[in-house]
């Protein structure tokens, strides 16, 4: 079985994957003996294996240990000198030289066997690729940055990862549906928010919003399915509830949409996994309120406080540059509205965007 070809041959592996990553890369980088990386994973993978022939653990493995080493990984790897590439790389080397040693002394690896094997590696480049992508974030952003180096740095990030998801998927490597595809959703979406939040920044700065009639309905059907997608790259599901049809506001639509978008990207990025996010229109004879619910666990009255200053990031999760909130009150405020935080502590807090009602419609009070 695979579990004790890799077993009884780690030594043999680990000095093929390694002899292979020294022909791509200079022997200062390749030499580093790093704590994390392929010697953990092999073991990791024998543990998967065996825990998939217990009957009530078939399938896919826990993916916590791996991702938490793989990210220790990826860490190491920038603070060597290497690309992320290489670090996809050196991953691709382990699957190669298994099955390559496993052909050479005819071992037959089963269906269930290689799923696992697959689910594995998956696990171990998005940890490793995600945590590289963060400190490199973290490493090039800082505050006071100027705007346009901080721009194409969050740029090239998204694209980096996109790129190495989409070739690692177009390779065959890991399916769609796993780990890698999730970070290729979240990567996209991510880009569009940037460019969105981009455009509302100048816009703002300009100081020349354009306010026009908007049907709330046709608003928030755009914000479902562009939240939508966004939603499953994090592996969380989003509830949109209905929108009277009769309901108009008066606003800028793209700027709307830039504070909108920047409050369910928040609510994503720090809600519990496989959480729920909520898309809320409730109505009076004179506001209009979108109210966007996370499960982040709550925050604490200082922390709520400075939610809205530029460069605050109020999670445990520290990528980014903080300035998605800041605009997005400015987006609101543009819009003769303003944004309010109700916290619901243990559970999550409800971001609510409140705006004055175009008159004319019958008011319909939505729950």
């Amino acid at each position: 079985m695979l579990q004790e070809f890799i077993a009884a041959n780690r030594d043999e592996i680990i000095e093929r994957a390694r002899r292979q990553a020294t022909e791509r890369m200079p022997p200062k980088s390749t030499d580093t003996r790093l704590e994390h990386g392929v010697p953990i994973l092999l073991t990791q993978i024998v543990a998967a294996l065996a825990a998939a022939q217990t009957p009530r653990l078939v399938g896919t493995p826990s993916s916590r240990p791996i991702s938490d080493s793989a990210a220790l990984h990826g860490r190491e790897l920038l603070k060597n000198g290497l690309t992320v590439a290489q670090v996809v790389s050196g991953y691709g080397d382990v699957c190669q030289v298994v099955t390559t040693m496993a052909g050479e002394g005819s071992v037959v690896i089963s269906t269930q066997e290689f799923h696992v094997f697959n689910c594995c590696l998956d696990e171990a480049i998005a940890g490793a690729v995600t945590a590289y992508g963060e400190q490199r974030e973290r490493d090039l952003a800082y505050e006071g940055t100027e705007r346009l180096g901080t721009l194409a740095h969050e740029m090239r990030n998204l694209l980096n990862t996109m790129t190495l998801s989409f070739a690692i998927i177009r390779d065959g490597k890991v399916g769609l549906g796993g780990s890698t595809g999730a970070m290729l959703a979240r990567s996209m979406a991510g880009l569009c928010a940037l460019v969105d939040r981009s455009v509302a920044q100048v816009r703002l700065e300009a100081n020349k919003p354009k306010l026009e009639p908007i049907s709330m309905v046709e608003f928030i059907e755009e914000m479902q399915v562009s939240g939508s997608v966004l939603a499953e790259g994090y592996r969380l599901q989003l509830t949109v509830h209905p929108v009277d049809r009769d309901l108009m506001v008066d606003g800028d639509w793209h700027l709307l949409a830039s504070a909108v978008s920047n409050l369910l990207q928040n609510a994503f990025k720090f809600s519990r996994a496989h959480g729920q996010v909520s898309l809320t229109t409730r109505v009076t004879e004179a506001r209009v309120f979108i109210e966007v619910a996370d499960e982040c666990g709550g925050l604490s009255p200082e922390k709520t406080q400075d939610l809205f200053r530029p460069f605050v990031r109020g999670g445990a999760d520290q990528s980014g540059l903080g300035l998605g909130l800041s605009i997005a009150l400015a987006a609101a405020r543009a819009n003769n509205g303003d944004i309010h935080v109700r916290n619901n502590p243990g559970t999550g807090c409800v971001f609510v965007i409140d705006l004055p009602r175009r008159p004319g419609a019958p008011a319909v009070l939505a729950v």
